[in-house]
């Protein structure tokens, strides 16, 4: 059974830095991408950013300058490295793994990240 543990959020002041971190086990398939969504209560689920394995990154526009995913292939971790939080950041933020083939997604148990004085 997959299984993705994410780390590395909490309270930080408006200005500060977080970094998550995503570690996924128990996969049998190729994976697509990995990346980071985020949610705010009564709100959609939002793309944070993603990284193919391939390489190839996508952020929202919001976080576009402020934050940088990498990931490790070989150990199926991807983070997330967040600057410059502002108060809007708040959410809990979930780890997602696509699988190549289906695209069926693979969600963590999600990570609050709160941005505030």
């Amino acid at each position: 059974q997959v299984q993705l543990v994410e780390s590395g959020g909490g309270l930080v002041q408006p200005g500060g830095s977080l970094r998550l971190s995503c570690a996924a086990s128990a996969i049998t398939f190729n994976i697509y991408a990995m990346g980071w969504y985020r949610q705010v209560p009564g709100k959609q689920r939002e793309l944070v950013a993603r990284i193919t394995k391939g390489g190839t990154t996508t952020y929202a526009d919001s976080v576009k300058g402020r934050f940088s995913i990498s990931s490790d292939n070989t150990k199926n971790t991807v983070d997330l490295q967040m600057n410059s939080l502002k108060p809007e950041d708040t959410a809990v933020y979930y780890c997602n793994v696509v699988e190549r083939f289906t695209r069926s997604d693979y969600w963590g148990q999600g990570t609050q990240v709160t941005v505030s004085t």
